[in-house]
């Protein structure tokens, strides 16, 4: 690659794509942040049906998905799990505890910190996790190999711009 003019910006997180100058803007429909934005978007909505009859929000039910899976934790194991700071998460606890799905208390071994734990409710609604993965898998239209690829180049794409 040449030099530089002075108005070109360098390239994003070392790539070898070409710098635009400083009056270029990509359009939208050239901005992965859009693009992943979209899919969010689109993917959050296409649980929202699901998750409404069972009284629950997105949110909520990653919040039991954690759960499910490891019984009971703490606080801020919550929030590193699902990548959320303590005043969006506090308040989601808040409201899943009064609606019976969860109970809070403090760690008898630590008291500065709070151990969240799934109520018989909470836990009920297991049974009905697996069709939503799956009913979700066939939303999405992949098959198992694209599925996998997706979550993977997911992953590796979260890992490597960081939190």
């Amino acid at each position: 690659m040449g030099a530089m003019a002075e108005t070109d910006t360098p390239a994003p997180w070392g790539t070898d794509t070409p710098a635009l100058s400083g009056t270029d803007t990509p359009a939208l429909s050239e901005q992965l942040c859009f693009d992943l934005y979209a899919a969010s978007r689109a993917v959050t909505a296409a649980y929202r049906p699901v998750l409404t009859d069972l009284g629950l929000t997105y949110p909520q039910y990653l919040v039991l998905i954690v759960l499910w899976d490891e019984g009971s934790c703490t606080v801020r194991h919550l929030a590193d799990e699902l990548r959320l700071d303590h005043g969006t998460l506090t308040p989601l606890l808040r409201r899943m505890e009064v609606g019976g799905l969860i109970a809070r208390r403090r760690d008898n071994a630590d008291e500065r910190f709070v151990v969240v734990t799934l109520t018989e409710r909470g836990d009920a609604l297991r049974q009905h996790a697996s069709r939503i993965h799956c009913d979700m898998k066939d939303a999405l239209g992949l098959d198992e190999a694209e599925f996998a690829a997706l979550q993977t180049t997911l992953r590796l794409l979260t890992a490597r711009v960081g939190d």
